[in-house]
């Protein structure tokens, strides 16, 4: 094909064009008497234009820039555009704020009634069923106020901070590692067992404090303070300042199973969370993506995936601990409890009081006792309140998960 374009065309125009009907309206201006100044001031480049020749090889013509914005504008658009970051931090706050306090304080009245259906010998009920675990717990409330079932709620938070800060100052003062490196060797294992293990015997006795105000009944007990479990754990371990009797088991006897039963309930649940979280990020990792990447609903399960794979492990792996240790449990508490002097509520009923007059010998007598004389679902009593416990953790996950989704989606 013969090209049209002229030989001395270069860009939009060209030189020597004498059509009147371009130049009509404008004066006429000759370039050849001009000197190389004027030329570079009449002749101008066109912006670029696929074909044109205008350019040379390699040069560009720079492209609009935007004038900056003035401060005050610039702060006037960041606070109009989506605060995704802080909603992102909130969101975190949120759900963690919501599994803690459902951990600790919406789900404490079962974990009473629990522990008081653990030590109760007595019992004819064994509340295997949450009907009927439900209902005593409505009766107890109903008979003593709703105190009744969040008694010890304190002590238990100390126990917990006990717990850390003990952890905490030996792991500074020793060699034994407080966490495990993805890389880990045996040695390290066996030093951070270790290091869980001196924890769980310096908190002994405060447990067995915080265990005595959560079983007591509220009839008789005392409004006592939040450091009350301090003194009378202090009090354990010297021998002084508690009414106890002959039966009391000494602190010696109670360390193989109160530190078994804290290994075995953290490596279980350590092992099950870390399971759980492998599998539930594999899934959202090979679950097929929207093909548009701006795409709102995409975003928001993103931003829940961030967040909710870890509620849901540890979930799963509390509820695996707490369902395969509740017969060692049942047998720890018992032995914790024996030779204090402790009254507990009748769970059979919830009107009366009961006391407590154990008197095993050691663990394996213990086991021995509740086998022959409660037969093999002794170990398991209460256990319907673990069901109403779990259960009321998922629908709470539930529910913040479909609070922050519609949140998500109206930002």
């Amino acid at each position: 094909m013969t090209s049209r374009r002229p030989d001395n065309f270069e860009g939009l125009g060209y030189k020597g064009r004498e059509d009147p009907s371009f130049s009509g309206g404008y004066s006429a201006r000759s370039f050849n008497n001009s000197s190389g100044p004027d030329i570079q001031h009449w002749v101008t480049t066109p912006p670029d234009i696929p074909g044109s020749r205008n350019l040379h090889f390699g040069d560009h013509t720079p492209q609009f820039e935007k004038a900056p914005a003035p401060p005050e504008a610039a702060d006037e658009a960041q606070s109009a555009a989506p605060p995704s970051e802080q909603l992102k931090r909130f969101a975190g706050f949120g759900i963690g704020l919501a599994s803690l306090f459902t951990e600790n304080v919406l789900a404490h009245p079962c974990i009473v009634f629990r522990r008081q259906c653990q030590v109760n010998y007595h019992a004819r009920c064994y509340h295997l069923s949450p009907l009927t675990a439900i209902s005593v717990m409505y009766n107890v409330t109903k008979t003593q106020g709703p105190k009744a079932l969040w008694k010890g709620m304190g002590s238990t938070f100390v126990v917990q901070g006990v717990t850390l800060g003990t952890e905490g100052i030996i792991s500074e003062c020793t060699p034994l590692p407080r966490e495990l490196s993805h890389k880990w060797n045996p040695k390290q294992v066996l030093g951070h067992l270790v290091l869980k293990g001196f924890t769980y015997v310096v908190a002994m006795p405060f447990y067995s404090a915080s265990l005595i105000e959560t079983v007591q009944s509220e009839i008789i007990r005392d409004n006592p303070g939040i450091l009350d479990c301090v003194k009378e754990g202090i009090g354990r371990v010297v021998g002084m300042g508690v009414p106890h009797s002959k039966r009391l088991l000494p602190l010696w006897n109670l360390l193989f199973p109160t530190v078994l039963h804290g290994l075995l309930h953290y490596v279980i649940s350590s092992s099950v969370q870390r399971l759980v979280l492998y599998l539930l990020r594999r899934r959202n990792s090979g679950s097929p993506k929207h093909s548009s990447p701006d795409s709102q609903a995409d975003a928001v399960q993103s931003m829940l995936d961030a967040y909710f794979p870890e509620l849901m492990a540890s979930f799963a792996a509390s509820l695996c601990a707490d369902v395969l240790l509740f017969p060692l449990e049942t047998v720890l508490h018992r032995l914790h409890i024996q030779g204090t002097r402790t009254i507990i509520d009748n769970t059979d009923l919830g009107c009366e009081v009961l006391p407590i007059n154990t008197q095993y010998e050691g663990m394996r007598d213990c086991i021995n006792a509740i086998r022959r004389e409660e037969g093999t679902m002794g170990f398991y009593k209460g256990f319907g309140s673990i069901v109403v416990q779990y259960s009321l953790h998922a629908a709470v996950l539930q529910i913040t998960k479909m609070i922050y989704s519609m949140l998500l989606r109206n930002a």
